[in-house]
């Protein structure tokens, strides 16, 4: 059992916060910026809730952190009652935020700097993976550390890789959202060129889908897609978020991603019509207006 504090108590963090407690049988202590959904959480998982990310992270073993975005957690860890003013020596830092590879090397060095560890471990899976603790974690660091965060890390994670130093765990999940846009696109032309050949669904993706057609996106999303109906996980607001971050890293090292580009488009005519809060499955709507 470790002392871990949990900051940022959004769909993913308050159920990952959630297994801490009962899988892991951690000493938790929690923070949000609304209270009022720290209190809900102690009051259904047990544990502590505490006022600032500091105090969260005063006399905790490891601190782990799921915000928004790099001016978020810029914020919670280094603000004035950030987390980084409340660790002790040697604690660990674990950022499952999906943000930049620079502000996780500049948090790396400053942690460094502090006497402590910091580890960005960003996770694929959605909000179904974190509230079945099946999440895959994609983690930059250094590998003392690591090893250390993993056993914590284990309670909501199916898989938990150390990519390499500080900042790699980050660029890992840029590829996996690089990867996931394209397979989406293809998806949602396929389905829409099916419906207008009037195929049979059902037998079509049964038997496609022991093809090398066969993807997660194919087998979790293709009933909804075809239905139009898209309140199935992660929002569209979420992954022109994390889009924006895979472009802005491709014109820093020179990778050329036009489909990654294209789909980012096509994203944004989806918030247009409204689907800001759509799953990443919508953009089949684009093609069935």
């Amino acid at each position: 059992m470790a002392k871990v504090a949990f900051v940022g108590l959004g769909v993913m963090g308050y159920p990952m916060a959630g297994h801490l407690k009962i899988k892991g049988g951690h000493d938790v202590t929690v923070h949000n910026r609304t209270t009022a959904k720290a209190e809900k959480w102690v009051a259904q998982f047990g544990g502590k809730s505490a006022p600032t990310p500091k105090q969260a992270a005063e006399g905790q073993d490891f601190v782990m952190a799921c915000v928004g975005n790099d001016n978020d957690l810029h914020e919670v860890m280094l603000g004035k009652d950030g987390v980084f003013a409340g660790m002790r020596k040697d604690a660990i830092v674990v950022d499952h935020t999906t943000a930049s590879a620079e502000i996780a090397r500049e948090l790396h060095a400053e942690a460094k700097a502090r006497g402590f560890d910091f580890v960005d471990a960003p996770v694929s899976g959605g909000q179904a993976g974190a509230e079945n603790g099946v999440l895959t974690v994609m983690c930059g660091g250094e590998a003392g550390p690591f090893a250390q965060a993993e056993k914590v890390i284990a309670a909501y994670a199916r898989a938990c890789t150390l990519i390499g130093a500080s900042g790699s765990g980050q660029l890992a999940k840029m590829v996996n959202q690089i990867c996931i846009a394209g397979v989406v696109q293809g998806l949602a032309e396929a389905l829409h060129f099916a419906q207008k050949a009037e195929l049979d669904i059902e037998k079509l993706v049964a038997t496609i889908s022991k093809g090398a057609a066969q993807s997660w996106q194919m087998e979790n999303r293709y009933k909804t897609m075809a239905a139009g109906k898209f309140d199935f996980g992660f929002a569209v607001d979420w992954m022109r978020k994390d889009l924006a971050i895979c472009l802005a890293e491709a014109r820093r090292n020179g990778a050329h991603l036009p489909l990654t580009a294209l789909v980012d488009q096509f994203y944004s005519q989806v918030q247009k019509m409204g689907g800001r809060r759509w799953d990443t499955s919508s953009l089949i709507a684009l093609l069935q207006r």
